[in-house]
């Protein structure tokens, strides 16, 4: 595969959410677990389908802008819905705190 680099600038965006469903932006993803020291989206998401798989649940996820925070949610949306469950994800920008992420799970 050849790297189309303006592609990558693009990517590297921290404004710009990788959606990793979509074969354009897997091939830029990165998975930062170790430097975060640990995965965190797949506890995240044991921890839901776990603790409360028949009840809705609200998770709050926060970083600084850039992080990953929508990247990583987005990934998890993806494997939570595969497992049968509806998710409601919204940008919080237009009323919190821009480093804050939220994700529902009905």
């Amino acid at each position: 595969m050849r790297l189309d680099l303006v592609r990558f600038f693009q990517a590297c965006n921290p404004s710009k959410t990788l959606v990793v469903s979509k074969p354009e932006d897997r091939q830029y993803y990165i998975d930062f677990s170790k430097v975060r020291g640990a995965k965190i989206i797949e506890e995240l998401g044991r921890t839901i389908t776990r603790l409360s798989p028949e009840e809705p649940t609200c998770q709050l996820f926060t970083g600084h802008i850039g992080c990953g925070k929508s990247t990583e949610l987005l990934r998890l949306k993806a494997e939570l819905e595969q497992q049968g469950l509806h998710v409601v994800y919204f940008e919080s920008s237009q009323s919190l705190d821009m480093g804050i992420k939220i994700l529902s799970i009905v």
